[in-house]
């Protein structure tokens, strides 16, 4: 459960992070970096595929500046995984709605 989120920190469970983040259904990597920085390519979603989610929610910072590239859209969507694209804030709330009744992915860039 994300309790809550501002720029720069999210608290999950009740630990701050104040750094990008993976939640997956059993953990929460902190310190996550992307190969390119602001955009999400295939290469970062290798752990991720593995565990088979129904749902990847994807936060895109405070103001959205991160960009899913399209091929990883792609990539994903043709697994049969839905994929939610928000600003971290909105990204937050929706993996609450979800988290209790589907297996669902958070990547969350917590800045821009």
């Amino acid at each position: 459960m994300i309790n809550s989120y501002d720029f720069g920190e999210v608290v999950i469970d009740g630990k701050r992070y104040t750094s990008d983040v993976i939640i997956y259904p059993d953990r929460v990597k902190n310190d996550w970096w992307r190969k390119e920085g602001h955009q999400l390519c295939i290469d970062d979603l290798e752990d991720v595929l593995e565990t088979k989610p129904d749902v990847i929610v994807v936060g895109t910072g405070n103001p959205g500046m991160m960009r899913v590239l399209t091929e990883t859209e792609k990539l994903i969507k043709s697994k049969g995984i839905r994929l939610i694209v928000q600003p971290t804030k909105e990204a937050c709330q929706t993996y609450n709605q979800f988290s209790s009744s589907q297996k669902v992915v958070a990547l969350f860039h917590l800045t821009c």
